[in-house]
């Protein structure tokens, strides 16, 4: 074990929840970059595409939409600021901006979260320990998105709630597993509480994987995904009225019983190491 500390650059969306994942690791890293990824560079669908999604979602699943909200605001009420720390905001994580902004701070750890998809430029920055990422979701069982958590309730795999840090590459959460854990729901009262429950996971599980890259000699745990199971990847078109519904009809089974309980067939990658990050 080592006390040396590393340099860490962070990629992350601009969310509440991303911009709350900052200020973790700030108050507990050397964070000296961030990089913010504001997506306005991405292709969007027409406004006429658009409005009768909106509509349908404000009048059928104004649950699912008002959980992710009301997460959002909590968070944003906790960390009103971005940590302070050499910043850049770019319309894309795959910029020339972003590019060199963080070649110059010369990280030993990139973190991502909460991204658009890192092409194969930025993943040819080759910091000292690696570039990982954050997935909100057990890999491979679930992966993909817009929101795995709600995947799990819609198709009522409640066990297999949870999050994944991996090694990054170019494909959809799809790198080699660094940690994964299942995230244990208990006495949740309503879907805001799921969706809190697993973010704060995510974050807390971050933690851990980090100081275990920054404390612990290499050669650092990276399993193959395919080693464990092909699993299947959700794409955010598949999230349709069909989908939204089945959730709001799961929701009631995993709010009266949780999912604590032993899931003996799901294989989770642990970190050897005792840590208990502070």
């Amino acid at each position: 074990m080592s006390d040396k500390k590393i340099k860490i650059v962070i990629w992350c969306g601009e969310g509440a929840n991303q911009k709350a994942l900052a200020n973790k690791i700030a108050e507990r890293f050397d964070l000296c970059g961030l990089v913010i990824d504001k997506k306005t560079d991405l292709k969007k669908p027409p406004l006429w595409k658009k409005i009768p999604a909106a509509l349908q979602d404000r009048f059928f699943f104004n649950t699912i939409n008002n959980a992710w909200s009301s997460m959002q605001h909590a968070y944003q009420q906790q960390y009103p600021r971005w940590p302070e720390t050499a910043t850049i905001s770019v319309g894309s994580i795959n910029s020339d901006e972003a590019f060199h902004f963080t070649q110059q701070l010369s990280p030993d750890l990139i973190v991502v979260s909460g991204t658009s998809l890192v092409k194969k430029k930025m993943l040819s920055l080759s910091p000292s320990i690696g570039i990982i990422n954050l997935h909100t979701g057990l890999s491979p069982y679930i992966k993909g998105g817009p929101n795995c958590t709600n995947w799990c309730i819609s198709t009522g795999q409640f066990d297999m709630i949870g999050n994944t840090i991996m090694w990054i590459n170019e494909g959809i959460d799809a790198g080699n597993i660094i940690v994964t854990e299942r995230t244990l729901l208990k006495d949740v009262k309503d879907l805001r509480d799921i969706q809190w429950s697993v973010m704060e996971h995510a974050h807390e599980l971050y933690l851990k994987a980090i100081y275990y890259l920054q404390n612990f000699p290499p050669p650092h745990t990276s399993v193959a995904q395919n080693q464990i199971t092909p699993g299947k990847l959700y794409l955010t078109r598949m999230w349709d009225f069909s989908a939204k519904k089945k959730l709001l009809a799961n929701l009631p089974h995993l709010l009266k019983k949780g999912n604590s309980t032993e899931a003996s067939d799901i294989i989770t990658v642990p970190i050897k190491e005792n840590i208990n990050v502070e």
